[in-house]
């Protein structure tokens, strides 16, 4: 099991419909995700900076960034790129963070 964390950025005004969004997610892409090896996924708003961080467990070699491919994913990331800041494709611009500490 690996674990990662990116950031993303939201953008302003839209902090109450990205977690209502993501209160509400789809069951097919939540399975896709568990489906795929990612776990423990949670991601934490800065409300100082409007930026995302996300964590998650990757038990396998997709972690949620790299489904880009799938038309479950293509479709969520069409209904997310109005409040968030996106590629040309619609997928969330992100940053990989390096872990630098980790405590069991």
């Amino acid at each position: 099991m690996k674990r990662q964390a990116f950031k993303m950025y939201l953008k302003p005004g839209f902090e109450s419909e990205y977690e209502k969004r993501h209160n509400a997610i789809w069951p097919e892409l939540r399975a896709l995700l568990k489906e795929t090896g990612v776990s423990d996924y949670s991601i934490f708003w800065d409300k100082e900076t409007n930026v995302l961080f996300a964590y998650q467990i990757v038990d396998g070699g997709s972690s949620s960034q790299d489904l880009g491919d799938n038309p479950i994913v293509q479709k969520w990331w069409a209904y997310m790129a109005d409040i968030m800041d996106t590629n040309e494709d619609n997928s969330p611009i992100t940053i990989p963070l390096t872990e630098v500490f980790h405590m069991d």
